[in-house]
């Protein structure tokens, strides 16, 4: 029975993390807050697949005294539940991620329990049911301590060099202090999701973005106009088709889409583990490129769109601007106007701290790349150079030093650090090279910050390792 081999995996994976323990010696001691309470070592921000491989990285470091927290309810954690509208994950079935190197923790072990080994074998792509399904088993097999509809509505210094973090849930607000806070906080973690001015400006029942919620079943003998041709704008348009939408057209600025998908040429390991150690130049050159190319699409996607005569992609055609007819909204294109029932939009992120509470008091002096580095003109975006410029342990840097010297204790492992790291905090192909640089950067500031207990317990030790007896004169 499945849930029988399911059993029996969640034991021999747990058997395995006790097998690999070693160093196992407790080597944190708590630093008590203001308030007399002791402060996490670490509070992690975010409780979805990179939120859960932190936390897992840390416990096998021995580093027990920390928090995840989410302000999704449980099970609903990242996108797969929620707004990834895609049927499978595009990422192959073999890359590996939250199990950190341990099979008895990876999705192939879970599948297999689940589903039986000959499935595995026939699998093509992932199913994000299952994806989803899988990630509530590692949290609960390793043991990750999550709290749910919980979210971080301010981050503040602390006397004791901690961070004071407001968290905020149904009772109210607490305050929790921490020598480290982690935003593991995916893809709009450090801004918002971004639409033309004038798409925001229409009424909000007229427009959406691929990440709001959005009730297709309406879109039933509807128009619909997508902007972007990204994988995720497809995704979304074919929603719109099989709920019966009398036309979806796919608005694409390129001449034609893009079909390359760079992340599948990066995910070597020289790339994923060094791209970070080299200098600002090569740095930009890489990762403008790739950001520059966008995520391409895969057959499967474009092929769910294509299979239904209602759908159209218009290329080279960019919206420049947007005016309600009627009940209807007509939107412009340079190859002419179209008139739509309801817009989506699948145009991405947008770099903004301010809009981010938890980075409120920080975001004027958060350093962006504009402020460390100027590429050559032809390699310039303005875009990507509003991306943070990230420390190797993927901490913030200041624009102006000595005016938010705590911010070093905070660190961004979400879509903002893929400009310093490559493909890290939402990328399923980084996860095995991104989670342990960072948790080793975090046990580091930890250690470093303990230098003078560790000296003074060193001095102190005195426990024997054997007996010694002379022979007597």
């Amino acid at each position: 029975m499945p849930d029988d081999a399911l059993a029996v995996l969640t034991a021999r994976a747990r058997d395995d993390l006790a097998r690999i323990a070693h160093p196992r010696m407790v080597w944190l001691e708590p630093h008590p807050g203001p308030d007399g309470q002791p402060a996490l070592d670490v509070l992690v921000v975010g409780g979805g697949q990179s939120g859960l491989a932190i936390a897992s990285g840390l416990l096998r470091a021995q580093v027990s005294n920390i928090l995840v927290v989410d302000r999704a309810p449980r099970g609903q954690e990242g996108p797969w539940l929620t707004y990834a509208r895609m049927r499978t994950l595009r990422s192959p079935k073999d890359y590996t991620g939250p199990d950190l190197d341990l099979p008895s923790l990876g999705y192939q072990a879970w599948h297999e329990a689940t589903y039986g080994a000959a499935h595995w074998q026939a699998l093509d792509l992932i199913g994000r049911e299952d994806w989803a399904s899988y990630l509530d088993w590692v949290r609960d097999t390793v043991g990750v301590p999550v709290r749910n509809e919980t979210e971080v509505v301010d981050i503040a210094p602390a006397p004791g060099g901690l961070l004071a973090v407001t968290l905020r849930d149904a009772a109210g607000e607490t305050l929790r202090q921490a020598r480290k806070v982690v935003l593991a906080t995916g893809q709009e973690g450090a801004g918002h999701w971004w639409m033309p001015d004038f798409v925001t400006a229409l009424p909000p029942h007229l427009r959406a973005h691929t990440a709001d919620p959005i009730d297709f079943t309406a879109l039933r003998h509807r128009r619909v106009a997508v902007l972007g041709a990204g994988a995720s704008a497809f995704d979304n348009a074919a929603m719109a088709l099989e709920a019966g939408a009398e036309e979806v057209v796919l608005f694409c600025r390129r001449a034609e889409p893009q079909v390359v998908q760079p992340y599948r040429w990066l995910t070597f390991a020289g790339f994923l583990r060094h791209l970070s150690e080299l200098d600002d130049a090569w740095r930009w050159r890489f990762m403008s490129h790739v950001l520059g190319l966008r995520e391409g699409f895969p057959q499967p996607t474009y092929d769910r769109c294509a299979a239904h005569p209602a759908f159209r992609l218009q290329a080279g055609a960019p919206w420049t601007a947007a005016r309600m007819v009627g009940e209807a909204v007509e939107v412009q294109t340079p190859r002419g106007p179209y008139v739509a029932d309801f817009l989506i939009c699948g145009t991405g992120i947008e770099m903004d701290f301010a809009r981010r509470p938890e980075l409120a008091r920080l975001a004027h002096n958060i350093a962006r790349w504009s402020d460390r580095y100027t590429p050559s003109p032809e390699e310039r975006n303005e875009r990507l150079a509003r991306f943070p410029y990230l420390a190797p342990d993927y901490s913030l840097l200041p624009r102006e030093a000595g005016l938010t010297d705590w911010m070093a204790d905070i660190h961004m492992f979400n879509i903002a650090a893929t400009m310093s790291f490559g493909p890290s905090g939402s990328s399923i192909n980084a996860m095995t090279t991104a989670v342990p640089k960072l948790v080793s950067g975090l046990t580091r500031g930890l250690f470093n910050g303990d230098l003078d207990r560790h000296w003074r317990a060193l001095q102190a030790y005195d426990v024997p390792q054997a007996v010694v007896r002379t022979a007597d004169p």
